[in-house]
């Protein structure tokens, strides 16, 4: 596969997302523990025990029910720490060195990601990627309608590049919206199997080019 430009998903493709969910989880359990003199690793506990077993949107509300602390006014402020809190997240060494890979041989690095616009933020600068990113997309700062599968942000980075769409591959873990407007439009794409849709099945329309386990496989896919 032959490309002039990369661009990467965010979450579950770039470093595990999950860590940011433990990350929030325990500053939500610092911040209620102090407050109501709660055990903190029970607190802790019982979210993760919560998100195992019923997702994420039942953590918090089931989490300070448990605990005799509900209230709306709780929830919101579980919910604004863990939006805001500064993350305890990193890239790993290999993601570093093939970043470091493609910045020496001067191939344009993009990201392209969908979220909640303070929450993406804390992540990258945590995770340091503008150095070596050369533009980051958060989809919602273009209205949410631009967020995926609308191929606005695509389009926008292969004007800035003046490249075709064929030249562009994007690597992204969501079945559901990463591939499927963007692949119709020639984009090339990659699907990385790992985070919560790593077992999700769709049709064919919906699936990438090409499937891969580790993010460092593209080193022996990718053609720059």
């Amino acid at each position: 596969m032959r490309v002039n430009v990369i661009v990467f998903d965010l979450d579950d493709t770039l470093y595990d997302e999950i860590t940011f969910v433990y990350s929030g989880f325990d500053s939500v359990a610092s911040y209620f523990s102090i407050k109501h003199k709660i055990d903190k690793k029970l607190f802790y506990r019982f979210m993760i025990d919560t998100l195992q077993k019923e997702g994420r949107g039942k953590v918090f509300d089931e989490t300070l029910k448990y605990f005799e602390i509900y209230s709306k006014t709780n929830v919101k402020k579980a919910l604004n720490i863990y939006r805001t809190h500064k993350p305890n997240i990193f890239l790993k060494d290999e993601i570093i060195e093939l970043l470091k890979y493609y910045n020496e041989k001067s191939v344009p690095l993009y990201i392209v990601t969908d979220g909640n616009k303070i929450v993406q933020k804390n992540k990258i600068k945590s995770l340091n990627l503008e150095k070596y990113i050369k533009k980051i997309f958060i989809t919602h700062h273009y209205g949410k309608k631009h967020s995926k599968p609308s191929t606005y942000c695509f389009e926008k980075i292969a004007q800035i590049e003046k490249v075709e769409y064929k030249n562009i591959v994007y690597i992204g873990d969501n079945i559901n919206k990463d591939f499927i407007n963007i692949k119709k439009l020639g984009f090339q794409t990659i699907r990385i199997n790992q985070g919560m849709f790593k077992d999700l099945n769709k049709p064919q329309e919906f699936h990438a080019n090409i499937d891969i386990e580790y993010l460092t496989q593209i080193k022996n896919i990718l053609k720059v």
